[in-house]
């Protein structure tokens, strides 16, 4: 989930004329990609016509027009309904004139044309059920990224003191949702994060992460205290799940400058990078249990309060992360890798983090992923320089004018003033 674009510049390029100016055949090659890239059937025309002319240099009769049938199947690949009629019917005139031309008897080339027409018309019927669902499938991912801008509402680059990223990956790559969970949110008391991994995949996972989701960003803004906000999430909870769902996380809270409260719930310990670009697992003291299973044991989280200077660093992330396997079955070193990739740039941290993750595990997760970063910058970093605003230069004679303009001001008669003169005399 990284959020930097490139808007690219807003001026055209002009370059020189013989620039422009390109052969016969690089334009038909650029023709050939713009109409692969647009859909149309070419690579299957062009199968017919390779087929067409090693009969006419060989002279083979009958023995490759029965390969004029593989246009239209490979055409089903790449077109639509009317493209896969039209290489088939220009394999079957093809065909019909390579007989004619061959002597081929009519019994041979008739099933010739019958194994095209065959194939032509089942690639027809695949090409229109493969539309429709990619139709459906494209329906299904403008809903499943509706869901996740609703679930998981992107996060600003800046969120009160703090410089975030995101980067979330889920399992099931056409839904583009999963069973993590994350929430970052400015509050009255500070600003309040949570991480978490619902136990599950699919529909059911994503309702429980709705809820606790919805649940702490309530009680964030309504509960002075973290571990009340933990309490509301274990309630709710414990009213919504199955005996035996359950729901790891990490709330974390900054109240106060300097003070990083972290309350863990069965979770993976959060990494804290120190300003020397030390890596230090946050291991809590007092093990709690996930949330939604607190009444089976009876433990109750604890409150843990760090220092977190400035130029400090903390990673969430999901076991998604740290139990990636590669072919050799061995798990990514999470903390190995921040601690090499570690930058000044959140978003560009999780960025490389994300591209090893993928490269150790060959490309893609089999479970669902989340890493979520927050750096506090330094007081060198947020200040903002005064503007220098120049010295106005006046002449030195001058400048009693300039401030102080002379004016003059025209006599005015009151009239009181005139009939009380007149009486004195």
């Amino acid at each position: 989930m990284s959020q930097a674009r490139d808007h690219g510049s807003d001026h055209w390029q002009i370059r020189p004329r013989r620039d422009r100016v390109a052969s016969p055949g690089a334009s038909a090659l650029r023709r050939v990609a713009a109409q692969l890239a647009a859909g149309a059937p070419v690579l299957p025309v062009l199968i017919v016509a390779v087929i067409a002319l090693v009969d006419l240099l060989g002279g083979a009769g009958m023995i490759w027009l029965p390969l004029l049938a593989a246009g239209p199947a490979l055409a089903a690949t790449t077109s639509g309904t009317r493209g896969v009629l039209c290489v088939g019917l220009l394999a079957a005139v093809v065909g019909v004139l390579l007989g004619a031309r061959d002597g081929a008897p009519r019994h041979e080339l008739a099933a010739v044309l019958s194994v095209v027409v065959a194939v032509t018309l089942a690639s027809g019927l695949a090409g229109a059920l493969r539309g429709r669902r990619e139709r459906v499938l494209a329906a299904v991912r403008s809903v499943a990224e509706a869901a996740q801008q609703a679930l998981l509402t992107p996060i600003p680059a800046t969120v009160g003191p703090f410089r975030v990223a995101v980067r979330y990956s889920a399992a099931a790559a056409e839904a583009r949702i999963g069973g993590d969970l994350y929430a970052l949110v400015s509050t009255p008391y500070g600003v309040r994060l949570i991480v978490g991994d619902v136990r599950g995949k699919g529909l059911p996972a994503v309702g429980t992460a709705a809820l606790v989701l919805g649940v702490f960003r309530e009680a964030a803004y309504e509960e002075p205290d973290l571990l009340a906000v933990v309490e509301r999430i274990e309630r709710s909870l414990a009213r919504n799940l199955e005996f035996d769902d359950f729901v790891t996380a990490v709330v974390a809270g900054y109240p106060q400058a300097g003070h990083l409260e972290v309350v863990n719930c069965g979770h993976a310990p959060p990494l804290l990078v120190r300003e020397s670009g030390n890596v230090v697992a946050v291991e809590t003291e007092h093990p709690a249990p996930p949330l939604g299973l607190r009444a089976l044991t009876g433990e109750t989280p604890s409150l843990q309060v760090l220092p977190f200077a400035d130029g400090e660093q903390l990673l969430l992330y999901t076991d998604g992360v740290t139990e990636a396997r590669n072919h050799s079955r061995e798990f990514y070193p999470l903390a190995e890798g921040l601690a090499r990739h570690v930058s000044d740039e959140p978003a560009r941290t999780l960025t490389a983090l994300h591209d090893e993750l993928l490269v150790h595990v060959g490309g893609r997760l089999h479970d669902d992923a989340a890493l979520l970063l927050l750096r506090k910058p330094s007081l060198l970093e947020t200040a903002v320089p005064e503007a220098t605003v120049p010295e106005a230069t006046v002449p030195e004679a001058t400048v009693s004018e300039a401030i102080l303009p002379e004016v003059t001001v025209p006599e005015v008669t009151v009239p009181w003033k005139t009939h009380v003169q007149a009486r004195s005399s």
